[in-house]
């Protein structure tokens, strides 16, 4: 029998798109307990069924093992840090969030876009997890956007949709672009930006993107959304993605950097000198957040990796 790398599975597994979760119980002696799980699933509508998957490393397996009854709360976009709470905090998780109980007395999340109250159906061993299997008692859905989860890293459709349907007159996609350890930059009159185009109509952001670049000689493989603004000076919305790419010979405006020469170089404007600060800041660790805001101020949302 050929011997599977876990470490090539558990990459494989992850490039399987999904909601998060957190799923709670109480302990024999009241206490509260919860962990974060992508690994949850309808099984059945009549009667209503799902399921989660503790893992039997955790300090809590014990709990959910037997346990009779628990909620499954399905986190909504922005929930980033209740997620990571519950992944990886060792102290007093509940203290951190927001919850209330339910109708058995265990904790949900509040501001969670669906919410579960289950009562325990079956609990199979399977390898290194359970299988846990709850018979829906009552139920919430609250409406708005779910939390995704996939390849390591949190993405958010909805947040990714703001830009494609801003207020604003102009729409400019553009990319910060690693190319061999380097930072690709276009050089213009006015100084330097990250390359961008002009999107029009309802074109997709990504799409254009790439198209309109590959036709200047970069190629680009955009990933997640880095930055979003809108920039009451000229009405036009900005999205800038964090990228791969490749750069053909002879491609004339665009030139590379080192990731610790983007502080001092001289850009288009304050925004994008900020945005491209911020980057080289956030590169020395790999920890990449999403900006919203405007060209002057918003905030910076945390999308770090999720724990296991």
């Amino acid at each position: 029998m050929t011997t599977i790398d876990p470490i090539d599975l558990r990459k494989a597994f992850g490039r399987f798109m999904t909601g998060v979760t957190v799923v709670t119980a109480r302990a024999e002696d009241g206490a509260p307990v919860g962990f974060t799980a992508n690994s949850f699933s309808s099984v059945s509508l009549d009667p209503p069924m799902l399921l989660v998957c503790p893992g039997r490393f955790l300090s809590s397996h014990g709990v959910f093992e037997t346990c009779r009854h628990f909620a499954v709360s399905v986190l909504a976009e922005g929930q980033e840090d209740v997620s990571n709470t519950f992944a990886g905090f060792k102290g007093d998780r509940f203290a951190r969030v927001a919850y209330r109980d339910d109708c058995h007395g265990v904790p949900v999340i509040r501001g969670a876009v669906a919410q579960f109250s289950c009562r325990t159906a079956q609990v199979i061993l399977a390898g290194d997890h359970s299988i846990l299997i709850g018979e829906v008692a009552r139920m919430s859905d609250n409406g708005g956007r779910g939390l995704g989860y996939a390849e390591g890293r949190y993405f958010s459709r909805g947040l990714e949709q703001v830009a494609v349907t801003g207020p604003g007159t102009v729409r400019i996609a553009g990319a910060i672009v690693e190319c061999d350890g380097d930072v690709i930059l276009e050089q213009t009159p006015d100084g330097l930006r990250p390359p961008q185009v002009e999107v029009p109509g309802r074109v997709g952001l990504r799409e254009a993107l790439v198209a309109k670049l590959a036709g200047r000689g970069l190629t680009v493989c955009p990933d997640r959304v880095y930055s979003i603004f809108d920039d009451g000076r000229t009405g036009a919305d900005y999205a800038y993605f964090l990228a791969g790419g490749a750069l053909d010979h002879g491609a004339g405006a665009f030139r590379r950097f080192r990731a610790d020469q983007l502080v001092v170089q001289t850009y288009t404007s304050a925004a994008i000198a900020t945005m491209m600060a911020r980057y080289a800041r956030e590169t020395r660790h790999r920890r990449f957040g999403l900006y919203l805001g405007d060209e002057r101020s918003g905030e910076v949302h945390d999308f770090q990796h999720q724990g296991s």
